[in-house]
């Protein structure tokens, strides 16, 4: 009995000891609030939609259990079935749960992923079929802009492919509108924007597609969703270039035309992601400009504007 007894004393004194020191043994102290999301069909069927408070010991699979019914494989580390919507065929195509922290595809699992406080999680079930690899989404915006990835921040460089000639006052040489447009949405959403250009930081393009495709990362996109993670394309008229947009199936689903805008991200060998805001005309530019707002970009892999109406990509047909 003394034995025992003197064991139970100790084991209390390590558990307070293990407590000061900030390694309990319990799920720790509040990281802060992270956003989950869970939605179907590439954002359009909303599922679930909340705040959680994280604890230290939080990861992305801790957090999406704890606010709804899942299924796991593979030792827990895969998540099979949300809600009771599983992994299936459907008509010969792949369907499965995929997640982003922060608007970025992870490139560890779930159950690996630790929380810092602050993230957007996004889990969407959707066909694979065209594409098991879609790098980077604008439906967590103002994210990653305004929290990093992986709980590191970085600098955040507005690249302006637009012409300046006509954009002068009093010989003084100014911004073309759309990019300044873009700069006053990240600053409204409090993202200071660095000057110059660096390997490590997460870009905006901003420009005519004619001259946004130089760029490797956006060239991406005219190979096709397998290649890009963007439902979309562009193709050369007599006028320059007018937007496509395809279906989830990467198949061409309505025509947008030269004045339709997009605003879509991508990365290149595995980088940082390259959003870019663009269009055929510098009209469509400021229209995809005009859209980075979080009511608009809300659980969306990607966006068309085209006069006042917005297009989700990739665009669901009957």
């Amino acid at each position: 009995m003394r034995h025992r007894r003197g064991t139970a004393v100790v084991s209390a004194l390590l558990c307070a000891a293990l407590a000061t020191a900030g390694c309990g043994l319990g799920p720790g102290a509040d990281v802060g609030d992270v956003q989950l999301t869970v939605t179907r069909e590439y954002g359009a069927v909303p599922v679930l939609r909340s705040s959680v408070e994280a604890k230290e010991s939080d990861t992305v699979m801790r957090v999406l259990e704890g606010e709804a019914e899942i299924d796991t494989r593979y030792g827990g580390g895969f998540v099979h079935a949300i809600d009771g919507v599983a992994e299936e065929q459907r008509g010969g195509d792949p369907y499965d749960w995929f997640f982003y922290v922060d608007g970025v595809e992870s490139q560890i699992g779930a159950a690996e992923y630790d929380l810092g406080g602050g993230e957007r999680i996004w889990w969407d079930y959707r066909n694979w079929g065209t594409t098991n690899h879609i790098p980077a989404v604008v439906g967590s915006w103002p994210a990653p802009f305004s929290d990093g990835i992986g709980g590191r921040q970085y600098p955040v460089v507005v690249e302006c492919l637009e012409s300046r000639g006509s954009f002068r006052t009093d010989d003084v040489q100014k911004e073309p509108q759309n990019c300044e447009m873009t700069r006053e949405a990240l600053a409204r959403e409090g993202v200071k924007v660095a000057d110059g250009e660096s390997e490590k930081s997460i870009r905006l393009l901003v420009g005519p597609w004619q001259r946004v495709r130089t760029d490797p990362a956006a060239k991406l996109i005219e190979a096709g969703p397998a290649e890009s993670g963007v439902f979309a394309d562009f193709e050369i008229t007599g006028d320059g270039y007018e937007l496509i947009a395809l279906d989830e199936g990467g198949e061409r689903a309505d025509r947008l035309g030269p004045n339709a805008g997009l605003v879509a991200a991508t990365s290149r060998y595995g980088g940082l992601p390259v959003w870019v805001v663009t269009g055929g005309t510098t009209a469509a530019v400021r229209r995809a400009a005009a859209a980075l707002d979080p009511k608009l970009l809300r659980d969306h892999y990607a966006i068309a504007m085209k006069g006042q109406l917005m297009y989700p990509l990739p665009l669901q047909t009957p």
